[in-house]
């Protein structure tokens, strides 16, 4: 999830951003094909992301109408940070497929990703279903409604999620990140450790609870946490530069503020 909501969870988020970018930006080498899921898309080495924007690019240039090309095409634009492309990419895909439910998904989440959040939670909640819910949708609602600083609405949407696929770590740690956001830190600490404990749980789900664990002071655990997805001189940097931003003039303090008279 990408926040911007206050002047505390601006501060989490620039260190979670830390924290992520060594994890993403190592030159791994890995075999196989490029994969095609949002969860494998992340887990891919920049190198490999390059390969898969090119790959993806050169699919959609020849179907620009094909929806699988134009979705993988927006992954990886968007899993690289090129989200206005991304965005551009799905705006088109919507002119072609307007009613269907996985552009339509991916489409919110490319606004989303760009900043329009509620034009965002509109197309999302389009593509749901009442009667036969998506637990994927109901988390991607749950994360828009976070950005817009409404946890206590978002938290409804993990859960509902939750009743879905009780075990799934990317809404565990999408609800771990929420209790972050609020500042309930050994709660987020909870779901982010549920979240580590599947066996689908991949680096971002690890690098959120290193954060949490972090910024609880436990430096020592949550550089051994960072270790296991990246060098360990890596996972030193990381933590290091956690350190060094909370101990900054004040940095703490707005971090625990209750942001009074910022809502």
């Amino acid at each position: 999830m990408l926040f911007e909501i206050n002047r505390k969870s601006s501060i989490v988020m620039m260190l979670a951003a830390t924290l992520a970018l060594s994890a993403c930006a190592t030159d791994k080498t890995r075999t196989g094909s490029i994969k095609r899921s949002s969860a494998s898309m992340s887990e891919l080495s920049v190198p490999e992301l390059n390969r898969a924007i090119e790959s993806y690019g050169k699919q959609y240039e020849r179907r620009p109408k094909s929806k699988q090309a134009g979705l993988n095409y927006a992954d990886a634009l968007r899993t690289a940070g090129r989200t206005d492309q991304a965005l551009a990419v799905m705006q088109q895909m919507v002119i072609h497929h307007p009613d269907d439910n996985d552009v339509l998904a991916a489409y919110g989440k490319a606004l989303a990703s760009n900043g329009e959040l509620k034009k965002a939670l509109e197309v999302i909640g389009r593509a749901q279903h009442d009667d036969r819910p998506d637990w994927r949708l109901l988390s991607a609602q749950g994360a828009v409604l976070d950005q817009l600083d409404r946890p206590q609405e978002a938290r409804v949407y993990y859960q509902k999620a939750l009743q879905i696929v009780p075990d799934e770590p990317s809404v565990l740690s999408n609800l771990g990140m929420s209790y972050l956001l609020t500042n309930e830190l050994p709660k987020a600490e909870q779901y982010l450790k549920m979240a580590v404990g599947t066996r689908k749980a991949d680096s971002r789900v690890r690098q959120n609870l290193a954060l949490v664990v972090g910024l609880q002071g436990r430096f020592e655990e949550a550089e051994r946490i960072a270790a296991a997805e990246m060098s360990p001189t890596d996972a030193k940097a990381n933590v290091d530069y956690l350190r060094q931003m909370l101990s900054q003039q004040n940095a703490w303090n707005i971090l625990k503020e209750d942001d009074k008279g910022t809502n």
